[in-house]
């Protein structure tokens, strides 16, 4: 049964996807590390035999993640990458069941520094090809901010176009908050193709 603080927040939402694909000792990946939540939610999600890669191109992402990381002894299990998450091949070479994005900006440091529809279309695609079959690419996309109703279109064209016998896509919002509340699109990759 859901019950309804799920229905409060989309990260909420996104946890009851993952907590159902995500096992003890997977790889997975944070294209998008910010603050450090989601970095340290995998962490605990994967165990001591699992392993995390978490991206950012702001130093102080890293530095907040690993203050994270380091309170809950997590640190062991998780590599801060100060990249790009469309670098992703640099890094990444084992399949992973999960790939988490959230597009936008670091709360509570420069918005100017955002997330852009050409290297997050760049990093969905590489982390399609990283998905073991049945594993999720989950994308919070928040559009409040200049550039973000550009970058929403942008995956939202790309992922509508994803050959449906290869990849399911879901799409999940809020259609009575005001503000403009962040959309949810989930990718799972059906089975593996040759």
């Amino acid at each position: 049964m859901i019950k309804s603080k799920y229905l409060t927040k989309v990260t909420d939402i996104n946890k009851l996807y993952l907590e159902e694909v995500i096992n003890v000792g997977d790889i997975v990946v944070d294209a998008t590390m910010g603050n450090g939540y989601d970095t340290k939610y995998l962490a605990q999600k994967v165990g001591k035999n699992g392993f995390v890669y978490s991206f950012d191109v702001q130093e102080e992402a890293i530095k907040s993640t690993k203050k994270k990381l380091e309170k809950e002894n997590l640190q062991d299990r998780v590599k801060l990458i100060l990249d790009g998450h469309e670098n992703m091949d640099k890094y990444v070479k084992e399949e992973v069941s999960c790939v988490v994005f959230n597009l936008g900006y670091l709360p509570r440091a420069k918005h100017q520094v955002i997330t852009q529809p050409e290297t997050t279309i760049k990093a969905i695609e590489f982390s399609l090809k990283l998905l073991k079959p049945h594993g999720i690419i989950s994308i919070a996309i928040y559009t409040g901010h200049p550039g973000g109703m550009e970058e929403k279109n942008s995956v939202y064209e790309f992922v509508k176009n994803l050959n449906q016998s290869e990849f399911s896509v879901l799409e999940c919002g809020f259609i009575n908050q005001i503000n403009n509340p962040p959309q949810l699109v989930l990718i799972e990759k059906k089975k593996e193709y040759l």
